[in-house]
């Protein structure tokens, strides 16, 4: 196969569904092998037999990227069945946040953060060591628009992926001397699962978001995939340390 990401090997999480479904999808029709960790199976399960079904290669573990057991694991097995270390990491698992800021525990605290903050880094810290023997390299971080604009009622997850796009740029100074580059993309609003629990916990929040989007939409996770696949490969050499928002021209209107 031909394409962006042909000799690539890439490994998303959160691969399961929505955008990181998406991503492992496009990565593989762009000519990559992918390993996929989810910790949800049956659709991990179903999401690896449809990219295989396609003649790509692809390999899927599940693990919980919280852990740095299970992700040692995790990498360690697939990177026996794709025949190599992963040259691609995108990070993608991640969770909303609905909580009181006087009321939230430091459990629920570290529940967010272990998921959409360490998990990153726990993932960038296995995979890095071959990148950087090798020379080549890329992370993709999926923060999000609320990295930069947020709002009331998804305390604290503005400051998590806050953390995640500052993480890009730290990683991507520190790696940049190996030829590996690290950016992020910080999607708006886009048609997955955790889109409609959001609009599920806030009321009319879904009418609102459809009439202040400057494309009169909502986006798809194919939309972010492209973004993704394009920042994984040689076509953004030349691109490290950015945060790319995907969200459809919501970041630039006033009001």
């Amino acid at each position: 196969m031909t394409g962006r990401l042909a000799n690539e090997i890439v490994l998303v999480t959160g691969a399961a569904r929505g955008i990181g479904r998406a991503v492992a999808v496009k990565a593989a029709e762009e000519g990559a092998a992918v390993g996929l960790i989810d910790v949800l199976a049956d659709q991990l399960t179903a999401t690896t037999a449809e990219i295989a079904g396609t003649g790509a290669k692809a390999a899927a573990a599940v693990g919980d990227i919280t852990d740095e057991v299970s992700v040692r694991r995790a990498v360690g097995q697939l990177t026996d069945e794709l025949g190599g270390a992963f040259t691609v990491l995108v990070n993608n698992a991640g969770k909303n946040a609905y909580a009181d800021a006087t009321k939230m525990s430091v459990a629920e605290w570290d529940s967010v953060f272990d998921v959409d903050l360490k998990g990153a880094w726990l993932m960038a810290r296995q995979v890095l060591p071959p990148m950087i023997e090798g020379r080549h390299g890329a992370i993709v971080n999926i923060a999000s628009i609320h990295s930069q604009l947020t709002t009331a009622g998804m305390f604290p997850y503005a400051a998590a992926k806050s953390g995640l796009v500052g993480m890009t740029r730290s990683l991507a100074l520190d790696v940049a001397p190996h030829n590996v580059r690290v950016n992020a993309v910080s999607p708006g609003y886009i048609a997955t699962d955790l889109l409609e629990e959001f609009f599920d916990t806030i009321p009319g929040e879904r009418e609102n978001a459809l009439g202040v989007h400057p494309l009169g939409r909502i986006g798809t996770p194919e939309n972010v995939a492209e973004v993704v696949c394009f920042l994984a490969s040689e076509a953004a050499a030349f691109v490290t340390g950015a945060n790319w928002a995907v969200d459809g021209g919501l970041g630039v209107r006033y009001a």
